[in-house]
Protein backbone atom coordinates (compact mmCIF):
# COMPACT_ATOMS: atom_id res chain seq x y z
CA UNK A 1 0.00 0.00 0.00
CA UNK A 2 2.79 2.32 -0.90
CA UNK A 3 2.77 5.42 -3.44
CA UNK A 4 4.91 5.67 -6.26
CA UNK A 5 6.62 8.70 -5.24
CA UNK A 6 7.70 7.36 -1.40
CA UNK A 7 11.11 6.92 -0.93
CA UNK A 8 11.85 3.52 -0.37
CA UNK A 9 13.72 2.49 2.86
CA UNK A 10 15.65 -0.64 4.14
CA UNK A 11 13.20 -1.34 6.83
CA UNK A 12 15.12 -3.57 10.15
CA UNK A 13 13.48 -6.85 10.68
CA UNK A 14 9.93 -6.61 12.33
CA UNK A 15 9.62 -7.75 15.78
CA UNK A 16 6.19 -9.43 16.43
CA UNK A 17 4.53 -7.40 19.86
CA UNK A 18 6.18 -4.13 18.66
CA UNK A 19 5.82 -3.73 15.18
CA UNK A 20 2.77 -6.02 14.53
CA UNK A 21 -0.24 -8.05 16.95
CA UNK A 22 0.69 -11.05 17.61
CA UNK A 23 -2.96 -11.79 18.82
CA UNK A 24 -6.16 -10.43 18.38
CA UNK A 25 -6.24 -9.07 21.97
CA UNK A 26 -3.01 -7.57 20.97
CA UNK A 27 -4.17 -5.99 17.49
CA UNK A 28 -7.26 -4.39 19.60
CA UNK A 29 -4.80 -2.61 22.01
CA UNK A 30 -3.00 -1.68 19.37
CA UNK A 31 -5.49 0.03 17.09
CA UNK A 32 -8.27 1.32 19.44
CA UNK A 33 -9.39 3.96 16.64
CA UNK A 34 -8.52 5.62 13.41
CA UNK A 35 -6.09 7.95 14.79
CA UNK A 36 -4.11 4.74 15.89
CA UNK A 37 -4.55 3.54 12.38
CA UNK A 38 -3.68 6.11 10.43
CA UNK A 39 -0.54 6.69 12.86
CA UNK A 40 0.66 3.34 11.83
CA UNK A 41 0.43 3.47 7.90
CA UNK A 42 2.17 6.82 8.34
CA UNK A 43 5.00 5.17 9.82
CA UNK A 44 4.58 2.16 7.35
CA UNK A 45 4.47 4.55 4.71
CA UNK A 46 7.32 7.26 5.55
CA UNK A 47 9.58 5.52 8.19
CA UNK A 48 12.09 7.85 8.24
CA UNK A 49 9.70 11.24 7.77
CA UNK A 50 7.00 12.49 5.93
CA UNK A 51 8.04 12.59 2.13
CA UNK A 52 6.31 15.08 0.26
CA UNK A 53 5.24 13.70 -3.07
CA UNK A 54 5.01 17.53 -5.04
CA UNK A 55 8.14 19.12 -4.10
CA UNK A 56 10.52 16.06 -3.08
CA UNK A 57 11.36 16.79 0.42
CA UNK A 58 11.43 15.03 3.92
CA UNK A 59 10.04 17.46 6.47
CA UNK A 60 7.04 17.41 9.23
CA UNK A 61 3.61 17.79 8.14
CA UNK A 62 0.85 19.99 9.22
CA UNK A 63 -2.33 17.83 10.45
CA UNK A 64 -5.55 18.91 8.90
CA UNK A 65 -9.10 17.23 9.38
CA UNK A 66 -10.13 14.03 7.69
CA UNK A 67 -6.56 13.21 7.74
CA UNK A 68 -4.92 15.70 5.38
CA UNK A 69 -1.11 15.98 5.84
CA UNK A 70 -0.12 19.15 4.26
CA UNK A 71 3.61 19.87 3.43
CA UNK A 72 5.13 23.40 5.21
CA UNK A 73 7.00 24.25 1.69
CA UNK A 74 4.56 23.88 -1.20
CA UNK A 75 1.32 23.27 0.30
CA UNK A 76 0.88 20.21 -1.47
CA UNK A 77 -2.01 18.24 0.05
CA UNK A 78 -2.30 14.25 0.77
CA UNK A 79 -3.19 11.68 3.01
CA UNK A 80 -1.48 8.30 4.41
CA UNK A 81 -4.28 6.44 2.01
CA UNK A 82 -3.51 8.40 -1.13
CA UNK A 83 -2.66 5.83 -3.39
CA UNK A 84 -3.98 2.79 -2.03
CA UNK A 85 -6.62 0.83 -1.67
CA UNK A 86 -7.79 2.25 1.48
CA UNK A 87 -8.10 5.86 -0.81
CA UNK A 88 -10.79 7.99 -0.43
CA UNK A 89 -13.28 5.30 1.67
CA UNK A 90 -15.86 6.58 3.76
CA UNK A 91 -15.65 3.22 6.05
CA UNK A 92 -13.64 3.22 9.36
CA UNK A 93 -9.98 2.32 9.17
CA UNK A 94 -10.65 0.35 12.38
CA UNK A 95 -12.83 -1.55 9.94
CA UNK A 96 -10.29 -2.10 7.56
CA UNK A 97 -7.55 -3.36 9.85
CA UNK A 98 -9.89 -6.04 11.38
CA UNK A 99 -10.87 -6.79 8.12
CA UNK A 100 -7.51 -7.30 7.53
CA UNK A 101 -6.77 -9.26 10.79
CA UNK A 102 -9.76 -11.69 9.87
CA UNK A 103 -8.55 -12.44 6.35
CA UNK A 104 -4.95 -13.03 7.17
CA UNK A 105 -5.90 -15.45 9.56
CA UNK A 106 -8.75 -17.18 8.74
CA UNK A 107 -7.09 -20.66 7.86
CA UNK A 108 -10.16 -21.63 5.92
CA UNK A 109 -10.68 -18.55 3.85
CA UNK A 110 -13.29 -16.06 4.24
CA UNK A 111 -16.52 -15.32 2.41
CA UNK A 112 -17.77 -11.98 2.06
CA UNK A 113 -21.09 -13.09 4.15
CA UNK A 114 -19.04 -14.09 6.83
CA UNK A 115 -16.63 -10.94 7.02
CA UNK A 116 -20.49 -8.85 7.36
CA UNK A 117 -21.82 -11.17 10.07
CA UNK A 118 -18.67 -10.59 11.90
CA UNK A 119 -17.90 -6.44 11.25
CA UNK A 120 -20.72 -5.86 10.99
CA UNK A 121 -21.14 -3.73 8.19
CA UNK A 122 -23.28 -4.19 4.76
CA UNK A 123 -22.39 -7.23 2.42
CA UNK A 124 -21.50 -4.86 -0.19
CA UNK A 125 -18.38 -3.04 2.08
CA UNK A 126 -17.21 -6.66 3.24
CA UNK A 127 -17.29 -8.12 -0.68
CA UNK A 128 -15.50 -5.07 -1.42
CA UNK A 129 -12.74 -4.88 1.13
CA UNK A 130 -11.86 -8.39 0.46
CA UNK A 131 -12.03 -8.14 -3.28
CA UNK A 132 -9.30 -4.66 -2.61
CA UNK A 133 -7.27 -7.13 -0.07
CA UNK A 134 -6.55 -9.99 -2.32
CA UNK A 135 -5.95 -7.76 -5.02
CA UNK A 136 -3.33 -6.00 -2.88
CA UNK A 137 -1.94 -9.06 -1.87
CA UNK A 138 -0.87 -9.99 -4.91
CA UNK A 139 2.76 -9.08 -6.25
CA UNK A 140 2.51 -8.41 -9.67
CA UNK A 141 6.59 -8.20 -10.40
CA UNK A 142 6.80 -11.30 -8.50
CA UNK A 143 10.40 -12.94 -9.62
CA UNK A 144 10.12 -16.67 -11.15
CA UNK A 145 10.41 -19.45 -8.64
CA UNK A 146 14.02 -20.63 -8.50
CA UNK A 147 15.89 -23.77 -6.77
CA UNK A 148 14.45 -27.48 -6.29
CA UNK A 149 10.86 -27.08 -7.48
CA UNK A 150 8.02 -29.70 -7.03
CA UNK A 151 5.46 -29.46 -10.18
CA UNK A 152 2.48 -31.50 -9.67
CA UNK A 153 -1.31 -31.36 -10.51
CA UNK A 154 -4.33 -31.27 -8.10
CA UNK A 155 -8.38 -32.18 -9.18
CA UNK A 156 -10.93 -29.28 -8.11
CA UNK A 157 -14.73 -30.33 -8.42
CA UNK A 158 -15.98 -32.08 -5.86
CA UNK A 159 -16.77 -35.14 -3.96
CA UNK A 160 -19.08 -36.51 -7.59
CA UNK A 161 -18.14 -40.06 -8.26
CA UNK A 162 -18.02 -41.93 -11.18
CA UNK A 163 -16.25 -40.72 -14.75
CA UNK A 164 -12.50 -41.27 -15.54
CA UNK A 165 -10.31 -41.15 -12.74
CA UNK A 166 -7.10 -38.89 -12.22
CA UNK A 167 -5.79 -36.76 -15.16
CA UNK A 168 -8.34 -37.99 -17.98
CA UNK A 169 -11.34 -36.82 -14.97
CA UNK A 170 -13.86 -34.58 -15.82
CA UNK A 171 -13.06 -32.10 -12.99
CA UNK A 172 -10.90 -29.15 -13.31
CA UNK A 173 -7.01 -29.37 -13.25
CA UNK A 174 -4.99 -26.83 -11.41
CA UNK A 175 -0.89 -27.22 -11.64
CA UNK A 176 0.75 -26.24 -8.80
CA UNK A 177 5.11 -25.10 -8.36
CA UNK A 178 6.56 -25.03 -4.53
CA UNK A 179 10.06 -23.92 -4.02
CA UNK A 180 11.15 -27.08 -1.83
CA UNK A 181 14.26 -25.97 1.07
CA UNK A 182 16.73 -27.63 2.46
CA UNK A 183 17.34 -29.42 4.74
CA UNK A 184 13.28 -28.73 5.06
CA UNK A 185 10.28 -26.25 4.76
CA UNK A 186 8.89 -24.81 1.90
CA UNK A 187 9.02 -20.91 0.08
CA UNK A 188 7.25 -19.64 -2.73
CA UNK A 189 4.24 -20.98 -4.64
CA UNK A 190 2.63 -20.71 -8.06
CA UNK A 191 -1.01 -22.01 -9.69
CA UNK A 192 -2.20 -21.87 -12.71
CA UNK A 193 -6.07 -23.64 -13.87
CA UNK A 194 -5.31 -25.72 -16.95
CA UNK A 195 -7.53 -27.27 -19.94
CA UNK A 196 -5.59 -30.65 -19.13
CA UNK A 197 -2.81 -32.72 -18.34
CA UNK A 198 -0.90 -32.26 -21.49
CA UNK A 199 2.60 -31.04 -21.89
CA UNK A 200 1.10 -28.26 -24.19
CA UNK A 201 -0.03 -26.76 -20.95
CA UNK A 202 2.24 -28.24 -19.00
CA UNK A 203 5.39 -26.94 -20.49
CA UNK A 204 4.30 -23.18 -20.43
CA UNK A 205 3.33 -23.39 -16.91
CA UNK A 206 7.11 -24.15 -15.99
CA UNK A 207 8.56 -21.67 -18.36
CA UNK A 208 6.62 -19.37 -16.62
CA UNK A 209 7.20 -19.97 -12.82
CA UNK A 210 10.19 -21.31 -13.02
CA UNK A 211 13.57 -19.86 -14.07
CA UNK A 212 15.94 -21.99 -16.57
CA UNK A 213 18.55 -24.43 -14.94
CA UNK A 214 17.05 -25.42 -11.28
CA UNK A 215 16.39 -29.35 -10.87
CA UNK A 216 12.63 -30.08 -11.02
CA UNK A 217 10.53 -32.65 -9.05
CA UNK A 218 7.78 -34.52 -10.65
CA UNK A 219 5.53 -37.71 -11.02
CA UNK A 220 5.98 -40.10 -13.81
CA UNK A 221 3.00 -38.77 -15.76
CA UNK A 222 4.85 -37.66 -19.60
CA UNK A 223 3.36 -34.46 -19.68
CA UNK A 224 6.81 -33.21 -18.15
CA UNK A 225 9.20 -35.13 -20.70
CA UNK A 226 9.93 -32.12 -22.83
CA UNK A 227 11.70 -30.17 -19.39
CA UNK A 228 15.22 -30.84 -20.46
CA UNK A 229 14.66 -29.04 -23.90
CA UNK A 230 13.53 -26.08 -21.78
CA UNK A 231 16.60 -25.86 -19.80
CA UNK A 232 15.40 -27.68 -16.30
CA UNK A 233 17.00 -30.49 -15.22
CA UNK A 234 13.90 -33.16 -13.89
CA UNK A 235 14.01 -35.32 -11.37
CA UNK A 236 11.40 -38.06 -11.70
CA UNK A 237 9.93 -39.83 -8.93
CA UNK A 238 7.34 -43.18 -10.27
CA UNK A 239 5.00 -43.23 -7.52
CA UNK A 240 4.08 -46.90 -8.66
CA UNK A 241 7.47 -48.10 -8.53
CA UNK A 242 9.06 -45.57 -5.06
CA UNK A 243 6.59 -47.72 -2.56
CA UNK A 244 6.02 -43.96 -1.54
CA UNK A 245 2.76 -42.53 -1.55
CA UNK A 246 2.02 -38.86 -3.01
CA UNK A 247 1.82 -36.77 -0.49
CA UNK A 248 5.33 -38.27 0.44
CA UNK A 249 6.97 -37.99 -2.78
CA UNK A 250 5.80 -34.33 -3.20
CA UNK A 251 4.96 -33.17 0.03
CA UNK A 252 4.79 -29.51 -0.80
CA UNK A 253 2.71 -29.73 -3.66
CA UNK A 254 0.12 -31.78 -1.56
CA UNK A 255 0.30 -29.81 1.44
CA UNK A 256 -0.48 -26.30 -0.33
CA UNK A 257 -3.29 -28.45 -2.62
CA UNK A 258 -5.12 -29.17 0.61
CA UNK A 259 -4.50 -25.42 1.94
CA UNK A 260 -6.33 -24.98 -2.31
CA UNK A 261 -8.77 -26.57 -1.18
CA UNK A 262 -10.24 -26.09 2.14
CA UNK A 263 -9.92 -22.19 1.44
CA UNK A 264 -12.44 -23.06 -1.69
CA UNK A 265 -14.29 -24.32 0.54
CA UNK A 266 -14.32 -22.33 3.20
CA UNK A 267 -14.92 -18.88 1.04
CA UNK A 268 -17.73 -20.50 -1.26
CA UNK A 269 -19.01 -22.95 1.45
CA UNK A 270 -18.76 -25.47 -0.99
CA UNK A 271 -20.97 -24.57 -3.88
CA UNK A 272 -20.34 -22.72 -7.15
CA UNK A 273 -23.05 -20.21 -8.98
CA UNK A 274 -21.93 -19.19 -12.74
CA UNK A 275 -23.54 -15.78 -12.22
CA UNK A 276 -21.50 -14.23 -9.34
CA UNK A 277 -17.68 -13.23 -9.74
CA UNK A 278 -17.11 -16.39 -7.28
CA UNK A 279 -20.09 -19.01 -8.44
CA UNK A 280 -22.24 -20.85 -5.70
CA UNK A 281 -23.57 -24.14 -6.89
CA UNK A 282 -22.16 -26.11 -9.32
CA UNK A 283 -23.85 -28.61 -11.42
CA UNK A 284 -21.24 -29.11 -13.86
CA UNK A 285 -17.44 -27.94 -14.14
CA UNK A 286 -18.21 -25.31 -16.36
CA UNK A 287 -18.70 -22.61 -13.40
CA UNK A 288 -15.86 -24.14 -11.64
CA UNK A 289 -13.63 -23.70 -14.28
CA UNK A 290 -14.74 -19.93 -14.79
CA UNK A 291 -13.99 -19.37 -10.87
CA UNK A 292 -10.84 -21.10 -10.88
CA UNK A 293 -9.66 -18.72 -13.81
CA UNK A 294 -10.68 -15.59 -11.72
CA UNK A 295 -8.80 -17.11 -8.44
CA UNK A 296 -5.63 -18.87 -9.99
CA UNK A 297 -4.38 -16.36 -13.27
Amino acid sequence: MKSSNDKVAIQPSLVAGRDYPRTYREFVEMFPDDEACAAYLEQLRWPNGFFCPACQITTEPWHQTRGRLVCPSCRHQTSVTTGTILDKTRTPLTTWFEAGWHLTTAKNGLSAKTLERTLGTSYRVAWTMLQRYRVAMVRAEREPLSGDVEVDETLVGGVKKGGKRGRGTSKCIVVIAVEAREPKGFGRVRMRYIPDASGENLMPFVCDMVIPGPVVLTDGWGGYNDLHKHGYTRKKTVLSSSGDPAHVSMPGVHRVSSLLKRWILGTHQGSIEPSSRYPLTSPNREPIKKTLTVLIP
